[in-house]
């Protein structure tokens, strides 16, 4: 425990638990209402628009986030508008938009980039080796800010966002604009899954948006329990599997969504159990 709390005096560390922690919750909550509207691969084709979109803010040497973000948010009400499209099925149109974007990012990093390791870094931002250990003070703002709007957004539209979740059509006729709640909820996983991309890496993102809101439903059955209860388990999870890659230098993304496997396979067995009894 004295080994644990000495790390606290180190300033890396504390920006990527503060940072870890906020983004965790925000997937968490996102991550309830993607899975039950069986949008859950919406959050890989996203995370691959804005690998993408980073490799494009690397070439121009330009900040990755303003690069990222409004490319990232865009392609989601793209992708939305794609998936009402009966011509282009929803499975279709993510594995078009997502494989594109990561051959693009892929082929512009080999063919402009200066960086004389461009396999490493395509690895620590497909990956998140390390990146959420060299977080500075200004990353760790932005990313609190981020994090605040869409904390309220759910907060202010929680009931809206839980009848488009489950009854799309029941809402639509009671005269809820649900196109727009389906936009809303398309911008905020476009802003969560930038935030992810620091924490977990591009390709790993999809895991934490799932992993803790299926571990949940294991156990509880309510909306607003499963809710409560994934951004628990997400918190958890980040926060310990930070922990264990700073001691066993072990990848940071790898070891959190690791942490994540673990937890659902705990909250699968108390699940089976309390139905038994």
């Amino acid at each position: 425990m004295n080994e644990l709390l000495s790390y606290f005096n180190y300033p890396f560390v504390r920006y990527a638990l503060i940072a870890g922690v906020l983004i965790a919750l925000c997937a968490a909550l996102l991550g309830v209402t993607l899975v039950l509207k069986r949008y859950s691969m919406i959050g890989d084709g996203l995370s691959h628009v804005a690998f993408g979109a980073m490799a494009i803010a690397t070439v121009c040497s330009m900040a990755p986030m303003t690069v990222a973000l409004p490319i990232t948010i865009a392609a989601a009400i793209i992708l939305l508008g794609i998936n009402s499209n009966s011509k282009i099925k929803g499975d279709a149109a993510i594995a078009m938009i997502s494989v594109g974007a990561l051959a693009l990012g892929y082929l512009l990093l080999n063919i402009f980039s200066a960086s004389s390791n461009v396999s490493g870094d395509v690895c620590t931002t497909l990956f998140g080796s390390t990146s959420i250990l060299t977080l500075s003070e200004s990353d760790v703002w932005l990313c609190a800010a981020l994090a605040v709007v869409v904390l309220l957004v759910f907060v202010i539209f929680y009931h809206k966002i839980f009848a488009v979740t489950f009854d799309e059509s029941f809402a639509s006729a009671t005269g809820t604009k649900t196109k727009a709640y389906n936009i809303l909820i398309a911008v905020v996983t476009a802003v969560v899954i930038v935030l992810a991309m620091n924490l977990v890496g591009a390709l790993l993102i999809s895991a934490l948006i799932i992993f803790p809101a299926l571990s949940a439903m294991r156990i509880f059955k309510s909306f607003l329990s499963v809710i409560i209860s994934s951004a628990v388990i997400s918190v958890l999870c980040a926060v310990s599997g930070i922990f264990v890659s700073i001691i066993y230098s072990t990848p940071v993304g790898s070891t959190i969504v690791a942490a994540n496997i673990v937890f659902f396979i705990l909250c699968t067995v108390i699940g089976k159990i309390t139905k038994k009894s």
